[in-house]
């Protein structure tokens, strides 16, 4: 299989923690889903927030990285209470029958 090297075109990403799945769109979370029991939690603060950024830990606190990455803590703006995950343990696709749940 030859490496693509366009443009990245595929709009949906599922961020992964140990106890919580995160879908998004684009930059725009949208969908919530507990790891453990398979539930969406549609009454999750990050669902229809933005990904502002990521974040790793550091000697001085949370410094900002250019592109999310395992073990990294995804930061999503939600006006004075932003949210931060916790670490990521994997960054995948959402499988094709979980699309339909949310993809329009």
């Amino acid at each position: 299989m030859t490496q693509f090297n366009g443009r990245e075109r595929r709009r949906h990403r599922l961020f992964v923690t140990q106890n919580t799945e995160y879908h998004l769109r684009e930059q725009l979370c949208v969908g919530v889903r507990d790891l453990w029991s398979g539930r969406w939690r549609d009454d999750h603060p990050a669902v229809g927030r933005r990904l502002f950024g990521a974040v790793v830990p550091g000697p001085d606190g949370l410094e900002p990285i250019n592109e999310p990455s395992v073990n990294c803590l995804l930061w999503f703006e939600n006006g004075e209470n932003d949210i931060l995950t916790s670490r990521l343990t994997a960054i995948t696709r959402p499988p094709k029958n979980v699309l339909v749940r949310y993809a329009a």
